[in-house]
């Protein structure tokens, strides 16, 4: 098979490494899924590189079980980024237009665009991606696509996404210690976007909320872009933790507990239900109650969700998304966890799936792939040459009308 036609996803989270494989026929149509490689992810602890041996060792492991699956080999891949590192920000760019007849170029949107991104940011952090939220040209505000269109003065409203520099380059380093080219590395919430969230949904306006295993990652659509984005430094970890803690109890114990039994609806529960312990651990032999699991669980889930509402009253969107939330990542699997959401954000919520997909989907049919789905999907939909918001910012805008025209009718 030609490898220009194969794409390929690595998904680098806090709790496993996953590598998905698949064939690309035409852009307009659904990927074909022809190999998987999961691995736990020794060594990346929050986002970031802790032990590069433990860390390339283990992305190795993913690597090859989806090589073998696919029976193709794998050079170059897709790579995602998430943690508590990422930082989210708003900015503006104005230009003027100089060019014959004051119209406006794509070379003019590269620059007000670069002039959006000439912000102060510290030493240790660089911007991962620039997002135009609006343009307005001249008095016209609101405008989607400027190029051809006649004015003086040019704007932007732009949000930034930027990283730490370090976490970025070990994740780097990692990577080419694997033997594995960076075709680009994107945002964790960006990617999940691309998975379960359609046209309509983005233009209505949506929430994403991805809980992953360190960190929830949270991105607000409204006509079709991102208006907002932030990373919330709490996930599904520390709801394992907090049983271990509540139930004196090793912490493979409690992940098996919150696995099994775990419920963010504790009123639901009769009060002697229990859970013998030594049934499903060698370390503990004691006896819980479901409801006690419940609770704790319940209350790191609510912390969760407050937050998020949290994020959605500060740019004045909470409860006024007609396209409600839509939750992805493993830990929006727990019983219960539709239910609470809806009673907090006060929104219509739902579980994303991953979507357009052909192949050995049973494999991959799960919020969990979510995000390694998504980076498919921006791979087949827009690929290095298509994304203005490029993680190499030189000579990175090439593409801006081929972005664009997803929005235009």
């Amino acid at each position: 098979m030609a490898q220009s036609n194969l794409l390929v996803a690595l998904d680098i989270g806090s709790s496993k490494i996953r590598t998905i494989v698949a064939t690309q026929e035409d852009k307009r149509h659904g990927l074909k899924i022809i190999g998987v490689g999961i691995s736990p992810s020794n060594g990346i602890r929050r986002g970031q590189v802790t032990d590069i041996e433990e860390a390339v060792a283990n992305i190795t492991a993913a690597l090859e079980d989806a090589e073998r699956m696919a029976n193709e080999p794998i050079h170059r891949a897709y790579v995602s980024l998430s943690g508590p590192h990422i930082e989210t920000f708003n900015s503006k760019g104005v230009i003027a237009i100089s060019g014959q007849n004051a119209e406006i170029t794509e070379d003019d949107v590269d620059r007000v665009l670069e002039a959006a991104r000439a912000v102060s940011l510290p030493a240790n952090r660089e911007i991962l991606r620039i997002i135009p939220k609006t343009f307005s040209v001249d008095s016209q505000q609101s405008v989607k696509y400027p190029v051809g269109m006649t004015g003086i003065r040019l704007e932007v409203e732009a949000h930034i996404i930027a990283g730490q520099t370090g976490a970025i380059k070990n994740l780097e380093k990692c990577l080419y210690q694997t033997g594995i080219d960076v075709e680009e590395i994107i945002p964790s919430s960006l990617a999940c976007a691309e998975a379960v969230l359609d046209k309509r949904q983005k233009e209505l306006g949506v929430v994403l909320i991805e809980v992953g295993a360190c960190s929830t990652n949270v991105a607000v659509f409204e006509e079709g872009t991102v208006i907002h984005s932030a990373v919330i430094p709490v996930g599904g970890e520390h709801v394992t933790n907090d049983i271990a803690i509540g139930t004196r109890s090793a912490v493979d114990t409690a992940e098996k507990v919150k696995i099994e039994y775990g419920s963010c609806l504790p009123d639901e529960i009769k009060d002697r239900e229990q859970i013998d312990l030594s049934q499903i651990s060698k370390t503990d032999d004691h006896t819980v109650t479901k409801k006690q699991i419940a609770k704790i669980i319940e209350a790191r889930y609510h912390e969760i969700f407050t937050m998020v509402r949290d994020e959605l009253s500060a740019i004045g969107r909470e409860g006024m998304l007609p396209a409600g939330a839509v939750l992805c990542g493993g830990a929006v699997k727990m019983h219960g966890t539709l239910d609470l959401a809806r009673e907090l954000l006060n929104l219509p919520v739902q579980i994303g799936f991953p979507r357009d997909i052909e192949g050995i989907t049973d494999r991959v049919d799960d919020p969990n792939f979510a995000n390694g789905i998504g980076l498919l999907h921006f791979a087949n939909r827009y690929g290095v040459e298509g994304s203005f918001m490029s993680f190499n910012f030189g000579g990175a805008f090439g593409g801006i009308k081929s972005f664009f025209q997803r929005f235009l009718p």
